[in-house]
């Protein structure tokens, strides 16, 4: 009885066969690699996290001694000078002199609403005071900075405002500074670290709504009764009803 031939596979067949299994073989490679760097990213993005927060602990823990010995001493204890503001605009265009004008586009404050963080220095202060009567201006404290970048925080990415889904979007724009994460982008905020600049500037300046109840009077000074001007810490009451 004659053997049954088996039919010839094609060597373009078998060739392309042997290249799916390579492709596989790779993708599942790449896969596994790009697992193990995700974990380990994840690890590394948890032990900053956990860094920031023992630091923030001490500072006020720090700030409290230091209190308590003044009083022990009879003594004042005076607070270091704030290095962050928080400027809001609260005023539009109408009967607006073009000198504050300029200044406010300086500040990245176009909208009424919009918000920004300024580094406090020789530069900054002067255009303050020259946009004081269109501003509300405070120094934040670590909650107003996390709720705003967790809540209202968009970036800068080729000119066009994006929002923060994914730590990936801030190491691109900021790996370079070392800045891999959301958290990275709080602590170099609150701290006005070396590269505060890079930081505000990856951020869209902050939409925030009209405050819940309202504006007092726009056109007087805080310590007035009013809205106007720099209301030091007070600024975090405000920031949270227009969050």
């Amino acid at each position: 009885m004659a053997q049954k031939q088996v039919p010839q596979v094609p060597e373009t067949i078998l060739k392309r066969r042997k290249q799916r299994a390579e492709i596989r073989s790779k993708a599942l490679q790449n896969k596994s690699k790009l697992a193990a760097k995700s974990k380990e990213k994840k690890a590394n993005i948890f032990k900053r996290a956990e860094k920031y927060v023992q630091e923030y602990r001490n500072a006020q823990k720090e700030v409290l001694r230091l209190k308590r010995d003044a009083e022990k001493n009879g003594d004042f204890f005076v607070p270091e000078q704030p290095k962050l503001a928080f400027v809001v605009r609260i005023r539009g265009i109408n009967q607006l002199h073009p000198r504050p004008r300029k200044a406010l586009q300086i500040l990245r404050l176009r909208q009424i609403n919009n918000g920004v963080f300024v580094k406090l220095n020789k530069a900054t202060l002067p255009l303050l005071r020259i946009v004081e009567p269109y501003v509300a201006w405070g120094y934040p404290n670590l909650k107003s900075v996390h709720d705003l970048v967790y809540k209202r925080g968009y970036a800068k990415v080729d000119g066009r405002r994006v929002p923060i889904t994914d730590n990936n979007i801030i190491e691109q724009s900021l790996g370079k500074q070392n800045i891999i994460c959301i958290e990275d982008l709080v602590h170099e905020i609150l701290s006005v670290g070396p590269h505060f600049k890079e930081a505000t500037n990856f951020l869209w300046p902050f939409k925030l709504n009209n405050p819940t109840g309202g504006w007092t009077k726009k056109t007087n000074h805080f310590v007035e009764g009013g809205d106007f001007g720099n209301r030091e810490d007070q600024i975090n009451a405000l920031l949270r009803r227009m969050v």
